[in-house]
């Protein structure tokens, strides 16, 4: 009897304390979404967004943090300091409430309070005048990127101090397709509802999503549509059609009235700047350029791990394989196309195709260029990818130091948004797809040769979602309306 009362009273603490969580995880997701709304910081759990989170989701992050970051941080202290956050007079800003918990938990017996922890630690943040001047945005095309796009533009809008949705242009008769295009918005096969809402306003042609007013234009070349009649001012313009790939045609939006410049979600063709967030962002001035590219979605998931493996141990070789999703580029039955092997079903075959990724080295990590090749196969899945990197490296290693490496520049650092290290041997295509990281870094998998030199590391992508939030760095970068960092 007395082992049946303490297994009973076992589990009543255990719930009770799980209970306890659960309170405080709510209370963690109000200070989150008031921050948000009302000052316009974002909270973020190791570069996880909170965002729009419930609470089992939260304390899974919670769970994340303890097993994977190895930093013992409880909702309860993250519940805490967002609440002092919020009380606090606090510039616009990204903050990882995940790093200031395991700071605290380190550090507290050196503080008074919570208060007195964040005054020291977010010296820079608070009582600091950090202005930021919203830009407006254009999306020219609605496909499979424009819709990604227009959802996080929206979702990510907070008070609207940063990127302002304010125009999408399509081909056609606005009018009569405009709830074809606000269903399409609405419902994504793929990626799921959009967690808000879309009401057509056919009178003005527009949608009013989550409360923006965002018009319909329609139009079929980039200089005829004067923007400033929608109250369109300086904006910049993504031009995710695909259909203008060099300076010559990328320019011709520039002579529409209120666009100052053109970011293209396509590998950029001559002198055009094709930019890796993370990677060689800095590396340009938004004053003196008006037209870039962010690359291709491979180009940004392999970019980052290249960046690591050749800084920390010297790529002097290698290739590049990717196994990509099928697109819209190629055909649902087998049919003419001007592309070899891309004209057979895609939903039925494996296809070998050519990639850019090689070529993007020339202008990205311009120190790999001509070391390494490339190639792609297009696969029956309709999103989530894959690309295997083999490489030899100038000195000996394992598959614990190559693996700690990576683990580190996804932990901190500059490119804690583009890598997210996953430690799980359980990892397939599907786990990938809404992850907002443009490189998936697969522990499990790194293989290294006998040699200790010769090494395979997987990279997964999500070819789709994981580019369209790049896609948004780069675009809040070149607006400069990025916030204050806490990493």
């Amino acid at each position: 009897m007395e082992t049946l009362s303490k297994v009973k009273n076992d589990y009543e603490e255990q719930l009770r304390q799980w209970i306890s969580k659960e309170k405080a995880a709510i209370d963690l997701i109000s200070y989150v979404g008031k921050l948000w709304f009302e000052k316009s910081v974002e909270l973020v759990l190791f570069r996880n967004q909170l965002v729009d989170k419930s609470s089992s989701e939260i304390m899974q992050l919670h769970l994340y943090a303890k097993d994977f970051v190895k930093k013992p941080i409880t909702v309860e202290d993250t519940a805490e300091l967002a609440r002092c956050i919020y009380e606090s007079d606090i510039c616009p800003s990204r903050i990882d409430i995940g790093r200031l918990a395991y700071e605290w938990h380190q550090e507290k017996e050196q503080y008074t309070s919570y208060a007195d922890f964040l005054n020291k630690k977010l010296a820079n943040f608070i009582n600091k005048n950090h202005s930021i001047i919203p830009k407006d945005i254009v999306l020219y095309g609605f496909g499979r990127i424009g819709r990604l796009l227009a959802r996080d533009l929206i979702s990510l809008a907070g008070k609207g101090d940063q990127l302002r949705l304010k125009a999408i242009v399509v081909r056609g008769n606005v009018k009569d397709e405009l709830t074809k295009r606000a269903d399409l918005l609405r419902n994504d096969s793929i990626h799921g509802p959009f967690p808000g809402t879309v009401i057509e306003d056919i009178e003005n042609s527009a949608l009013i999503i989550n409360g923006y007013t965002v018009y319909l234009i329609a139009a079929n070349k980039p200089d005829e549509v004067d923007y400033t009649k929608y109250g369109i001012d300086n904006a910049l313009l993504i031009d995710n059609t695909g259909m203008f790939r060099d300076r010559e045609k990328l320019s011709l939006h520039l002579k529409s009235r209120g666009v100052s410049k053109v970011l293209l979600t396509a590998p950029g063709k001559g002198d055009i700047p094709n930019v890796v967030y993370g990677i060689n962002h800095d590396q340009l001035s938004p004053k003196n350029e008006k037209v870039f590219s962010a690359a291709s979605c491979t180009t940004n998931a392999i970019m980052p791990v290249l960046y690591v493996l050749d800084k920390e141990f010297c790529i002097e070789k290698g290739h590049i394989e990717t196994i990509h999703s099928y697109t819209n580029d190629q055909n649902l039955l087998d049919n003419f196309h001007k592309k070899y092997r891309r004209g057979r079903s895609a939903p039925l075959n494996m296809v070998i195709t050519e990639t850019g990724a090689d070529n993007a080295l020339k202008k990205i990590l311009p120190q790999l260029a001509g070391k390494f090749t490339a190639n792609a196969v297009r696969v029956p899945t309709p999103d989530g990818s894959l690309a295997i990197i083999n490489v030899q490296l100038g000195c000996e290693v394992d598959k614990e130091i190559v693996n700690k490496a990576v683990k580190k520049y996804a932990l901190s650092g500059n490119l804690v948004e583009q890598i997210k290290y996953e430690f799980s041997n359980e990892l397939v295509s599907s786990d990938i797809i809404g992850n907002s990281c443009p490189a998936v870094f697969d522990s499990q998998a790194t293989q290294v040769s006998p040699d200790k030199k010769s090494v395979v590391v997987y990279v997964w992508y999500d070819n789709e979602y994981g580019y369209s939030r790049q896609v948004i760095r780069l675009a809040k970068h070149l607006c400069e309306v990025r916030r204050a960092v806490y990493y």
